[in-house]
C-alpha cells in the first residue's frame, strides 16, 4: 500500500476524526485510524464502537491496501512537520508503516485493517435531508443543556421528534431545559430518537466548517449523517425520554422583559461574589427595575446591580443559579428576552422577544431556595 498526500490536508481531517477515539478503549485497535486506499481515494475511519466517523481524501495513489495506524504517533508526527508532500509505504504482510518527508524517514508499527471493528451501514433506514445551518443551529441551542449523569442515560443526549409540521429538539439536565422547534425539518411519519452528546459534538464541528445539505438516515438503532465527504454514524440511546412538557409551567402570569446582553453580563459579574456551592443570585422585580444581588457569607463577599426592565406583575423575589441563567441567555440571539414567572418556587420560562417564523425557542431554568 503506497500513497502520497499533503501533511496539512491529512492533519486537518485526522484532527476531526480523532475526536471519536477514546482514551479508555475496550480494544487497543480502537486507538488507531483505519486507512484504506482505493486508487486515488484514501478512506480514513475512526471508531469507539458507539460512534464512528470516516472521510475520503484525494491522494497520489500507488498500491491499494488497508492498514490500522496508531492515532497518537501519526498525529504528533504530522503536527511537527511543515506542510509538504508525505509519502506512505505500508508493508501489507507485517503492517509496518514508513513515512518519508523532504527531510527524513519515520517508521512505526501498524495493525491489520481486518482486525478493525465493522462500521454499521444503513439498513432499513428512513432518509431526511436538512440544511447544514438549520441542523447546526438546533445542535448549538440544545447541546449545552444535555446531562452528564450516566445514571439517567436518556438525558445524556438530545431528544429529536420528527413530524410533518417540523422537528422538536429537547435537552435537559434537570436544572435547565431547552425546547427548540424548527419548521424547516420535516418527516412524512412521526418518529423520535435520542442522539448522544459525543456524536452531536463531533457533528457540530463538521457542520461549522462548510455549507450545504446534511443527509440523515436513521433506523431503530443507529443514525447516519453525511456532510460532504464526512460520514458520522452513532448508536442511538436506548431509553425513553422524560415527559418534558410536564415540567414546563403553563400558567405564568408575570412577565419580565429585559435586555439579554445586559442581563447576561450582569449575571457573570454577580456570580463572582456568590456562594461557590450554589452560585445563587436573587432577582428582585418591580415595574421598571431589576435588582440583582448575590453573597458568599463564608468570605463576606456580596454584590448588587440594578438594570432597567419592563415587569408586568406583583413585586417578587426569585433566586436562580447565576451560571445556569447566564448560560441560557448566552445561547439566545435576540436583543431582548421575555422571562415568564409565577411564584418563587416555580421554573422561569425564557423566550426571545423577537420571533422567527421558522423556529420556536423555549428555555427553562429551575429556581433555587433562597438564603435567609
Amino acid at each position: 500500500m503506497k500513497f502520497t498526500i499533503s501533511t496539512h490536508t491529512l492533519l486537518k481531517e485526522l484532527q476531526i476524526l480523532n475526536g471519536v477515539i477514546s482514551n479508555n478503549t475496550v480494544l487497543p485497535i480502537l486507538e488507531d485510524f483505519l486507512l484504506r486506499l482505493d486508487g486515488n481515494h484514501l478512506h480514513i475511519s475512526a471508531s469507539d464502537l458507539e460512534t464512528s466517523m470516516s472521510t475520503i481524501l484525494a491522494v497520489e495513489g500507488g498500491e491499494d491496501g488497508e492498514v490500522a495506524i496508531p492515532s497518537k504517533i501519526l498525529l504528533e508526527t504530522l503536527k511537527a512537520l511543515p506542510d509538504q508532500p508525505l509519502h506512505f509505504d505500508i508493508n501489507d504482510e507485517v503492517h509496518t508503516v514508513s513515512l518519508t518527508s523532504a527531510t527524513g524517514t519515520y517508521h512505526l508499527s501498524g495493525e491489520s485493517g481486518e482486525d478493525f471493528p465493522n462500521i454499521p451501514s444503513p439498513n432499513g433506514t428512513t432518509e431526511v435531508n436538512v440544511d447544514n445551518a438549520v441542523l447546526l443551529g438546533a445542535i448549538s441551542k440544545t447541546l449545552f443543556a444535555v446531562s452528564n449523569d450516566e445514571l439517567r442515560p436518556s438525558m445524556t443526549g438530545v431528544n429529536v421528534e420528527l413530524t410533518e409540521d417540523g422537528a422538536v429538539f429537547v435537552a435537559t439536565d434537570a436544572h435547565k431545559l431547552v425546547k427548540y422547534r424548527s419548521k424547516e425539518v420535516t418527516s412524512d411519519e412521526y418518529t423520535s430518537f435520542i442522539l448522544p452528546k459525543k456524536a452531536l459534538t463531533l457533528l457540530k464541528n463538521v457542520l461549522s466548517r462548510e455549507a450545504g445539505t446534511v443527509k440523515i438516515d436513521y433506523n431503530n438503532t443507529n443514525a447516519f449523517f453525511k456532510v460532504g465527504d464526512v460520514e458520522l454514524i452513532c448508536r442511538l440511546i436506548d431509553a425513553k425520554y422524560p415527559d418534558y412538557n410536564a415540567v414546563i409551567p403553563l400558567n405564568n402570569p408575570y412577565l419580565l422583559t429585559v435586555d439579554r446582553s445586559d442581563l447576561e453580563k450582569a449575571l457573570k459579574r454577580i456570580a463572582i461574589y456568590s456562594s461557590r456551592a450554589t452560585y445563587q443570585v436573587k432577582l428582585g422585580l418591580n415595574n421598571t427595575e431589576l435588582n440583582l444581588s448575590a453573597e458568599d457569607p463564608d468570605f463576606s463577599n456580596e454584590a448588587t446591580e440594578k438594570l432597567t426592565c419592563e415587569y408586568n406583575g406583583e413585586p417578587m423575589e426569585i433566586a436562580f443559579n447565576a451560571r445556569f441563567l447566564a448560560e441560557v441567555l448566552g445561547i439566545m440571539d435576540s436583543s431582548q428576552v421575555n422571562i415568564q414567572l409565577s411564584t418563587p418556587n416555580r421554573a422561569g420560562v425564557i423566550v426571545p422577544s423577537e420571533k422567527d417564523e421558522n423556529e420556536d425557542l423555549l428555555m427553562l431554568v429551575m429556581p433555587i431556595m433562597m438564603n435567609n
